[in-house]
């Protein structure tokens, strides 16, 4: 019976995979899980090392947005509102175990939407949402740089650090990622988050880098409002992409937060 359970979840993820997630390396025994949600323009492929990094009970699930890799052939998403109601969808199946969910930049943005459906469909919540390189919902900053130019954009990218490639000696590479990041700047440029949302209620850590120039200590500060629980800071040097050389202490520091009890939420 117990190998039959084991094919049975081995199979689950197997066929489930070109959803909205990638499991890079499925632990079907695992007791916890650590939900990923990537970066504008980003994919899944960005975090598939991160499970090397992780404790041995814990299954990563990296967040894959519809248009790229293994959803290529999927219409993307410019509305906040919409990609978050598909998440919660197709993510609930997962969400019998422990979880933490882990969002930077654009990700963070849609893991606090994301854990404040799953607060209101009265899901399983998380036992720690962690928001990485991004502001609070009350400073929020809107913008109009998915009306840029292409070489606007591919420079913006190149600025944050997210990539050191130069578009203009790879034009396919450059035609690939422009759609992405056109749509998912719209996304996040045009998001209006509800101040008078429910507070989280699970403690939220916020992650910033000090060379940031995109997010300030005041700025990461201000998603304590949004808490109704524990709230801390965890600052680390480096840029806006400070995860990607700092991968070992992020991921150090994000499984120091799953509860040592049994205390967690279990709703329906």
């Amino acid at each position: 019976m117990q190998q039959n359970n084991l094919t049975h979840i081995q199979s689950f993820h197997s066929h489930t995979q070109g959803a909205c997630y990638r499991v890079f390396n499925p632990k079907p025994n695992a007791s916890k899980r650590l939900f990923i949600f990537p970066h504008a323009s980003g994919s899944a492929s960005y975090f598939r090392q991160w499970h090397e990094f992780v404790d041995p009970d814990i299954e990563v699930v990296v967040i894959q947005y519809p248009g790229r890799e293994n959803r290529l052939s999927e219409p993307l998403i410019n509305n906040m509102s919409q990609l978050v109601a598909t998440l919660a969808v197709g993510l609930r199946p997962l969400l019998d175990k422990p979880f933490i969910i882990f969002g930077h930049s654009m990700g963070g943005a849609v893991a606090y939407e994301l854990t404040l459906r799953l607060q209101s469909y009265r899901y399983r919540e998380p036992c720690h949402l962690i928001i990485s390189a991004i502001e609070g919902p009350s400073c929020h900053h809107q913008g109009q740089l998915h009306k840029a130019s292409d070489d606007k954009l591919l420079a913006e990218l190149t600025r944050l650090n997210g990539t050191h490639v130069d578009f203009k000696l790879y034009q396919e590479l450059a035609d690939m990622v422009l759609p992405l990041m056109r749509n998912d700047y719209q996304l996040i440029e045009t998001y209006q988050p509800d101040l008078d949302a429910p507070k989280v209620t699970c403690p939220v850590t916020v992650m910033a880098a000090e060379q940031d120039t995109e997010l300030t200590i005041a700025e990461a500060q201000t998603w304590q409002q949004v808490s109704a629980a524990s709230f801390a800071i965890n600052t680390y040097p480096g840029d806006h992409f400070y995860i990607t050389p700092l991968v070992s202490s992020v991921t150090r520091d994000i499984c120091k937060l799953y509860p040592s009890n049994q205390n967690w939420l279990c709703a329906p």
